[in-house]
């Protein structure tokens, strides 16, 4: 649920009510300090536009790897990371070593997660796809065995195990792509937790400042030097069959995927494409 806030500056604020025990101080030995690059290469040029500005972080070192195996852990804290929309579990393994992983719905703090073959099929825990039943919602997923999780780490996001054959494990994600993954590839149990995460409303310009976005302007709004759409009396249209990019590329639609090696693992692409 989200509460409203009514201050001057914040009257069309929506933000999160966390109810559960959120801890904001992170474990000192899991983090190190991250420098904002603001969109630029080695060399100092813009590379990506509208960045720059945000609030100073430390960065959460996560285990996407899940590979203590075998070894079981207990969820110590369950704590906000400024670098992703997701919350994060702190996990005090047997053997001393401390581990944060993402946050699954339903995990509180005092439950017992583990990972390994022999890892039961409940919220949190982490086993080969080839170890789960049809129809398991999972998140972190592998794409390569031992690389750690890539797919499915958003808040609120959940994938389907929908079929197994032979090495392979057919999997509907989040965008609706249904897309093969090798069996001996790792993926936790549950949902991402944070799901409500959508429902914020930052509600004045200085919050988006805060999380390093700068102001952006309409390419209509430019002077033909400065963009293709620009230029024109008024308000006209941008002049051409389709949208371009400031360097007159095609936008807004255009095909970039050039990953050749995995179109045959990709059955049905995702919506729109």
């Amino acid at each position: 649920m989200a509460a409203r806030s009514y201050e001057a500056g914040t009257r069309h604020r929506d933000i999160l009510n966390l109810t559960k025990p959120i801890e904001s101080k992170p474990c000192k030995r899991l983090t190190y300090g991250k420098i904002s690059q603001n969109g630029r290469n080695n060399a100092g040029r813009i590379t990506s536009r509208h960045r720059g500005g945000a609030h100073k972080r430390l960065y959460r070192e996560i285990d996407f790897r899940r590979n203590k195996f075998d070894i079981n852990g207990r969820v110590a804290s369950v704590e906000y990371d400024p670098n992703r929309n997701a919350l994060i579990c702190l996990i005090n393994y047997a053997d001393g070593e401390k581990r944060y992983i993402l946050h699954a719905r339903g995990i509180k703090v005092g439950d017992i997660v583990t990972s390994g073959s022999n890892a039961s099929i409940s919220t949190g825990n982490t086993l080969p796809l080839t170890k789960m039943p049809l129809g398991t919602t999972i998140h972190n997923i592998e794409l390569k065995s031992g690389r750690g999780g890539q797919l499915v780490r958003a808040a609120g996001a959940v994938a389907k195990l929908v079929a197994k054959e032979g090495r392979l494990a057919t999997l509907r994600l989040p965008s609706s792509e249904i897309r093969l993954v090798a069996q001996d590839c790792l993926g936790s149990v549950g949902r991402v937790g944070n799901i409500d995460t959508n429902s914020k409303a930052l509600g004045k310009a200085g919050s988006k400042r805060w999380l390093g976005k700068r102001p952006k302007v309409r390419g209509s709004a430019m002077n033909p030097v400065d963009h293709p759409h620009g230029g024109g009396e008024g308000r006209t249209s941008i002049g051409r069959k389709r949208p371009a990019t400031p360097w007159g590329h095609s936008a807004l639609g255009k095909r970039s995927r050039k990953n050749r090696c995995s179109n045959s693992l990709i059955l049905r692409r995702r919506r729109g494409l």
